[in-house]
């Protein structure tokens, strides 16, 4: 029913933690496939990804274009999007099955979902960004894409799906989703926090706030990413302010 696609690009540390969090959904029948879009990976991140059983599609380099890549190879008609350093909580599954059947129903009309953010990090930094996330979450309804996207390959069709954009790939698509067809489940996805501790606090969410600012102004893509210091969205390096 579900098809899981994870963009890559030298995830070794964390990737079979990522995949271990889909076990119990597989055992169930839910998610049917899992696949790696990788940019070029130099790592054993293709290794582990093969002995995991998913399947591997390749890309150029950047975050748009490798979901765009892994989306095309998927079978399912829903599809999860997520990343490789993003743990989903026990009990994930239940909410995604939950939100599926309603939407199949017709009882909830037809929805993308996201899930509640969260750090698997200790300290009052990582809490702080957790309230800035779900504030703009549910005033913008433009969630980041850490906290994954489950979407329905009609939905997802008809929105146009990923651009290769070079930033903002997923707040390009939340926002030509609408936000009337956007919901959260009851269930978080945690953020690995090693890179964001790297990267620096104030630094990324700066960073992330400003191309948000930027978006929301009419600014294009391209130029945003050349305003803020990147021309390619690398997402699979895991710079975590970066993915909003």
């Amino acid at each position: 029913m579900i098809s899981v696609i994870i963009p890559t690009l030298n995830h070794q540390a964390h990737l079979a933690e990522t995949l271990s969090a889909l076990i119990p959904a597989a055992v169930e029948g839910l998610v049917r496939e899992v696949i790696i879009a990788d940019g070029g990976s130099t790592d054993r991140t293709l290794e582990i990804a093969d002995g995991s059983g998913a399947d591997i599609v390749t890309s150029e380099a950047g975050r748009g274009a490798q979901l765009k890549a892994g989306a095309e190879r998927a079978r399912q008609p829903w599809l999860l999007f997520i990343n490789a350093d993003t743990l989903l909580e026990a009990g994930w599954e239940r909410e995604a099955d939950l939100h599926i059947e309603r939407v199949s129903s017709g009882r909830r009309r037809a929805t993308a979902a996201y899930f509640q953010f969260g750090f698997d990090d200790d300290g009052t930094m990582p809490r702080v960004v957790e309230r800035m996330v779900a504030l703009r979450t549910r005033v913008l309804k433009l969630p980041h894409g850490y906290q994954g996207l489950l979407v329905s390959r009609s939905l997802f069709n008809e929105a146009g799906g990923f651009r290769k954009a070079p930033v903002l790939e997923d707040v390009d698509l939340a926002r030509r989703i609408g936000r009337r067809r956007l919901t959260g489940l009851n269930a978080r996805a945690l953020t690995i926090g090693e890179r964001y501790r790297a990267e620096g606090a104030i630094a990324s969410m700066a960073t992330s706030q400003l191309r948000l600012s930027l978006f929301l102004l009419g600014v294009p893509l391209d130029r945003i990413a050349s305003l803020t210091g990147r021309r390619k969205e690398q997402v699979s390096r895991g710079a975590v302010a970066e993915r909003g």
